[in-house]
């Protein structure tokens, strides 16, 4: 079932997004070489306690951590532990969720640790513009087909896979509720958008197959092909304006890629590359997203 929230909800859910968006910040600022996940997951935990929040992800269904840190290859669900250690060329995909006055912020970035190859820092910028392509189709009236659409017609574009078997979700009381919130799909399908609706979307772009598989701790989730994966997500509010992200950085438009960075801003893109004509070739197949997943279907919600 949906849950519609009413302004007044809009706006706690608001404090919980600013608690979590900042938390990344946090795990942002030491994404640096010579860390360990673990260390960023002590931060973050701490940053989150001393908000009078709760981190989300700690305990549910059994994971260990505050946060899921994914280097390299590893999409979604990394554990943070001792043994990570960034070293410059990596890339790190940071899920953060705050849990405040019972309402849930959820968001996650990845970050460039350090110079990284080119084609690398592709994959991040398309990942990231993905989100941004996904969140401006959050409007009242469209469907989640609608979402998915624009993520994969941009990821296929550039020749990237979309990661079918983990979606994102619905956000309220609860880290996951209806409806699910696939990154591909037919537009004008699904579930129609409607005001009061709060969802995650949240990207996972692969630079070869979308096939993926799960380590032996039953939580770690990587590519199939040993290729590197991006993970891009925001808590959005669809509202009569449009679309409102809940976890927007309070201090300002912060996107910064590069792990270290503190402050509004980031290191350029590559001004010699090319740009790239979004393709109108067709589609890859969508399996049938067209309905965007009900909510019994085998899709995995990442955290």
């Amino acid at each position: 079932m949906i849950h519609i929230k009413g302004p007044d909800e809009i706006q706690q859910m608001r404090v919980a997004g600013a608690i979590s968006k900042a938390a990344l910040r946090v795990a942002g600022t030491m994404a640096i070489p010579g860390v360990t996940t673990a260390a960023i997951d002590r931060a973050v935990e701490d940053y989150i306690r001393a908000q009078g929040a709760k981190p989300t992800f700690k305990g549910y269904g059994g994971f260990p951590g505050s946060i899921c840190a994914s280097p390299n290859a590893q999409i979604v669900h990394g554990i943070p532990n001792e043994n990570t250690v960034l070293q410059a060329g990596d890339i790190l995909s940071i899920d953060t969720g705050a849990t405040k006055d019972g309402w849930v912020g959820d968001n996650a970035w990845t970050f460039l640790v350090g110079e990284v190859a080119p084609e690398i820092q592709g994959l991040c910028e398309i990942t990231r513009d993905c989100l941004v392509a996904g969140i401006e189709q959050a409007v009242p009236g469209n469907r989640l087909g609608d979402i998915g659409y624009a993520v994969q017609r941009l990821a296929e574009a550039h020749g990237y896979g979309v990661v079918r078997e983990y979606v994102g979700h619905g956000v309220g009381r609860k880290m996951h509720e209806d409806p699910n919130v696939p990154n591909y799909g037919r537009p004008g399908r699904g579930v129609k958008l409607q005001v009061g609706m709060v969802i995650a979307i949240e990207p996972m772009i692969t630079l070869g197959s979308y096939d993926t598989r799960i380590w032996s701790n039953g939580w770690t989730v990587q590519t199939a092909d040993g290729l590197a994966a991006a993970h891009y997500e925001n808590t959005v509010a669809i509202t009569a304006d449009g679309p409102l992200i809940l976890t927007a950085d309070e201090l300002g438009p912060w996107c910064a890629m590069h792990g270290g960075i503190e402050s509004e801003g980031e290191a350029p893109r590559d001004t010699e590359k090319p740009e790239q004509e979004v393709s109108q070739k067709p589609l890859a197949e969508p399996d049938d997203a067209s309905d965007s997943i009900s909510p019994d279907s085998t899709a995995v919600l990442p955290l």
